[in-house]
């Protein structure tokens, strides 16, 4: 393996484990902190911040992570011998899944529906308690999870291949 690869691996683990610490911050505290606002105080907050996150470094992350995850399953599945390759394809397969594949059918469309709704509403406020806080904060969680395993997975593909010399650079 190349150096350059070893590295860019390297770094890949820390932008699993950079997204799943920002998916842990909401479902750890951010969530229950916003729930316990009061009023429209959480709803407001919530829409405020699911705009302003195409505005990060977090989404070009969690974006260019979907097709380096591809990458990833892809070279692991094809060119990587043994443990090390089956480990660096469930890696890229977790992210696909776990946290890229759950925001787009799960997260996503809640936040959209958020997004449409007048925050002092009635209807607004029974989506917020009833549904929106127990439903994403739930699927959030499993989106924690799955960048965990992800980075967890590459960094012991990329631990047995420096073993085995394979990624001494």
């Amino acid at each position: 393996m190349s150096p350059i690869l070893f590295l860019f691996l390297q770094f890949c683990i820390l932008a699993y484990a950079l997204v799943g610490g920002v998916f842990l911050a909401f479902s750890d505290f951010l969530m229950r902190s916003l729930a316990r606002t009061g009023g429209s105080g959480g709803i407001d907050a919530m829409q405020v911040i699911n705009r302003e996150v195409f505005r990060w470094v977090f989404m070009a992350l969690f974006l260019g992570l979907a097709p380096v995850s591809l990458l990833i399953a892809g070279y692991g599945g094809i060119l990587v011998d043994g443990g090390a390759g089956v480990l660096m394809t469930a890696a890229g397969l977790s992210y696909l899944v776990g946290c890229f594949g759950v925001t787009v059918a799960v997260n996503v469309p809640m936040n959209d529906a958020l997004s449409r709704m007048d925050a002092t509403g009635p209807d607004a406020h029974e989506y917020w308690s009833g549904t929106y806080l127990p439903r994403w904060t739930l699927w959030n969680t499993v989106r924690t999870l799955a960048c965990v395993l992800s980075a967890a997975l590459l960094l012991s593909a990329v631990l047995r291949l420096a073993r085995s010399g394979v990624a001494t650079p």
